[in-house]
């Protein structure tokens, strides 16, 4: 969750008239409530055949407040059901950021005809109290409803938040690795049955730093690339600010966790290594009790910012998700990084497909794209150019460009004169480095209405950012400056429909 302080401060730069709001563009595949305010994705869970994807929500309105657990599911990671409230908030405690398991051994005792029960931790955040602590609430009908049992773990700490919670069968127990926020620290607790807990160790001050560290991540990856059968844990913490995007993002470490202690690998170095290169990926956290026969990691992300989240031009809801994405691990030369890409349901989505290849010069190159929701794959060889330049300009003339410097060796995306000014902190320019001496590059770019989700030579790096256009429609480009260059471009226009609502 984010810090109240924070808040206040991005309330003050908010738009100065409802009248720069307009009706939101809504997006065909990224999930977004059906109104008011979304942030951090919480209590990540697979069950049952349905995946779980609660929220921080606003039921009242369109800006942070009233803290609840909003609820959605789908069966296919693409296709989201938007459900009523799970977790309220209380006359005293809203219901902050958390994780949620599935109980299968019955541990806590809440199950009920023999069924595993369905776990949320969370942190109850009480303003007049002044304290954090952690929550344990439980549902025996698939997520649909909820007991809270209450208050289960304080360290009398206004700043203690956002438990993952998992179990950790090397050590029969159930692992939960929560922050001090404005410490920067991460804690670990453990217990045998997600009601009693007991303090094993600290991680932190390290990495990146800011104001406050927020909702960590703790899972096991095998390393590709890496010795046979190796295995790597990966550390991830948000931070609400002075991330490489300049405002809130997301930092990893990879080590090792022996159910009490997680320890860097040796040479790690202490500068942060980024989730992603953009201003809109932030809160990243990982599904839990993924089916036996998916080996895979899949986490998401809140596409904002906590700048100007409160400002952004949309209306009647203000909160955007990024698509899933798998997570695996590579060791190389450098290290060990993190690959992303998008989780491989979203090509089920695929509509028309358009293959185009094109020498492109100064003058602007019209690719072939329909509409503003599109899986665009390019094959760029910069040539001799200076810089190759991927365009949207919409019906005002402004535009966002997705650019490659050989030169420098980067990547960058450019929103600087994207749409009409909102908040003084959003126009920006993010950079991710990139290792160019061969002057190839591929780029998969996920548009979605207002938001761009770049995957760098299959994921190695990512730059996601929102942006708020002027009017319809928007058309695509490509050119070079300094020299020729080559594009092959496959891109798929995307079918999916709305989300749907449930009745309440």
């Amino acid at each position: 969750m984010k810090k109240i302080a924070m808040l206040v401060a991005a309330a003050a730069a908010l738009a100065t008239s409802a009248s720069a709001q307009r009706p939101d563009a809504r997006p065909s595949y990224h999930f977004a409530p059906a109104k008011n305010w979304m942030n951090d994705p919480n209590g990540l869970v697979y069950y049952d055949g349905e995946y779980h994807l609660f929220f921080q929500y606003n039921p009242h309105g369109d800006r942070w407040g009233h803290m609840n657990w909003g609820h959605a599911v789908s069966r296919d990671l693409v296709h989201w059901q938007e459900l009523p409230i799970a977790i309220p908030e209380t006359a005293d405690v809203m219901a902050f950021s958390g994780s949620a398991v599935i109980d299968w051994n019955n541990t806590s005792g809440f199950g009920r005809n023999g069924k595993p029960p369905m776990i949320a931790i969370y942190t109850g955040h009480n303003p007049k109290a002044k304290l954090q602590s952690q929550y344990v609430a439980y549902s025996n009908d698939r997520g649909r409803t909820w007991t809270v049992h209450g208050e289960v773990l304080s360290v009398g700490s206004p700043e203690f938040r956002d438990p993952k919670v998992f179990w950790h069968a090397a050590t029969n127990r159930w692992v939960m690795v929560a922050v001090m926020a404005l410490e920067n620290r991460a804690v670990i607790f453990t217990s045998p049955n997600l009601k009693q807990w007991t303090f094993a160790s600290s991680f932190g001050p390290a990495g990146g730093r800011g104001k406050n560290w927020e909702c960590p991540d703790l899972f096991e990856l095998p390393v590709d690339g890496g010795a046979s059968g190796e295995k790597r844990w990966v550390l991830g913490i948000n931070l609400g600010d002075n991330a490489v995007g300049g405002g809130s993002g997301g930092q990893y470490f990879v080590g090792d966790f022996d159910g009490t202690r997680f320890t860097p690998v040796q040479g790690w170095p202490g500068d942060a290594q980024w989730m992603d290169y953009g201003a809109d990926f932030y809160a990243a956290v990982s599904w839990n009790d993924l089916p036996k026969d998916d080996p895979r990691r899949i986490w998401i992300g809140w596409a904002n910012d906590w700048r100007y989240a409160e400002a952004i031009p949309t209306w009647p809801s203000r909160g955007l998700m990024t698509v899933p994405r798998q997570v695996t691990l590579r060791k190389s030369p450098e290290g060990y990084r993190i690959i992303q890409t998008p989780v491989r349901e979203v090509a089920t989505l695929h509509g028309a497909r358009q293959d185009f290849t094109a020498t492109l010069n100064d003058s602007p190159t019209t690719l072939p794209i329909q509409g503003a929701s599109a899986d665009l794959e390019f094959a760029i060889d910069a040539g001799s150019s200076e810089q190759v330049a991927i365009t949207l300009t919409d019906g005002e003339g402004y535009q966002t460009v997705v650019g490659v410097n050989p030169t420098v060796n980067e990547v960058f995306l450019d929103r600087t004169r994207s749409g009409p000014h909102f908040h003084d902190g959003f126009a920006a320019r993010h950079v991710a480095p990139v290792d160019l001496k061969t002057g190839r590059v591929k780029l998969r770019i996920l548009a979605d209405e207002s938001i761009l989700e770049v995957f760098i030579n299959d994921g190695e790096r990512t730059i996601t950012d929102r942006f708020f256009r002027g009017s319809s429609p928007l058309r695509w480009s490509s050119s070079s400056r300094g020299g020729s260059a080559q594009l092959k471009l496959t891109a798929w226009s995307m079918n999916a429909g709305p989300v749907k609502v449930a009745a309440k």
